[in-house]
């Protein structure tokens, strides 16, 4: 069980071949890394399945591997457009997914320089469109690092669109995500230079697959992850779930729609302000008195019928019977006030 998403296994993977997969799309979120929060967002897993199915299968037409294998529909594995309603199932390959081990100078990733195929990279590979004001690029500037250990060529302006989409890395199975360079990113990652430099190749291409499909329905597309993983025949394989709200940050009409919502609504409360003390350090958890009080009403069903008015919108069919985004963010405006957003 993950803090959003559950996953069921219907065949275990071994050495050389795939196994098969479920997950199971909740109704749960997450904000800060905190893990699942004590609300419930009514449709969440069913949109999110949806739009992941929409792209996984656009990435099919454009001769992208990836471990999708159909939505899940009365036990039958089905198409998107076989399916009657939204589900919140999808069945996929399931890679092997091998843990560096915690040692004391840190993570050794050794396991990953014998293995070639059928393993889930260590790695999540950050694309940004668009530097967001409360993006950790400007913490890290803050920290000392130089523009070019960062990919860039002068300080960026919050909310301004980059020349050239920017590539970032960090670590997928350690206990807190950090950072890397390129370099340490190939380092950990098992990966020959070329299979290195395909991966990204592939994350430049989905970048561009996200922002010409949403961008059909005027929604602007700042930056999401992508995780990848190596096929039985050691291609580059897109894993996990990628171009929904909650793997991505989106903007329409000047407004977010992505879970940033919920995190701004958090960090106006003394929880966060807590978390914003002591996260990052050892079980830094263990350390915050306060716990998340529930998202408001009013608030809570905006957000909902944004995930479903959005999947609506991306995917061109009406899966739910809810405004358009359009006026689902007029109705946001209105009351984001009330709640110090």
């Amino acid at each position: 069980m993950g803090s959003v998403k559950d996953l069921e296994i219907i065949k275990k993977p071994i050495k050389e071949r795939a196994g098969i997969g479920r997950f199971h799309f909740s109704d749960r979120y997450s904000v800060f890394d905190w893990g699942e929060m004590p609300d419930k967002i009514k449709n969440k897993g069913k949109a999110l399945c949806m739009i992941g199915a929409f792209f996984f299968e656009k990435c099919s037409e454009r001769g992208i591997k990836t471990h999708y294998r159909g939505l899940v529909e009365d036990g039958k594995v089905k198409r998107i457009d076989e399916v009657d309603l939204p589900v919140n199932t999808m069945e996929i390959k399931l890679l092997r997914v091998l843990k560096p081990e915690l040692k004391d100078f840190g993570y050794d990733y050794s396991v990953f320089k014998n293995v070639n195929k059928n393993y889930l990279i260590p790695l999540e590979v950050i694309y940004r469109n668009i530097i967001h004001k409360d993006s950790s690029i400007f913490r890290r500037l803050r920290e000392g690092k130089s523009l070019r250990e960062l990919g860039l060529e002068k300080v960026p302006v919050p909310g301004e669109k980059l020349e050239k989409p920017l590539i970032d890395f960090s670590t997928k199975l350690e206990e807190k995500d950090r950072y890397l360079s390129k370099k340490e990113a190939l380092e950990i990652s098992g990966l020959k230079n070329e299979d290195f430099r395909k991966m990204i190749s592939v994350a430049m291409k989905l970048n561009e697959l996200i922002s010409e499909e949403i961008g059909k329905v005027g929604i602007v597309n700042e930056d999401g992850k992508f995780e990848f993983g190596l096929d039985d025949d050691a291609n580059i394989m897109v894993v996990d779930v990628f171009g929904t709200p909650d793997e991505c940050r989106f903007k329409f009409g000047g407004v977010e729609i992505s879970k940033e919502v919920l995190r701004e609504y958090y960090r106006g409360t003394k929880w966060y302000k807590e978390i914003e003390r002591v996260k990052g350090e050892k079980e830094w958890k263990k350390r915050i008195n306060a716990v998340p009080e529930k998202v408001p009403e009013e608030l809570r069903k905006v957000v909902e019928k944004m995930y479903m008015a959005t999947c609506n919108e991306i995917t061109g069919r009406k899966f739910f019977d809810v405004d358009s985004l359009r006026e689902v963010i007029a109705t946001y405006i209105e009351i984001k006030e009330k709640y110090f957003i």
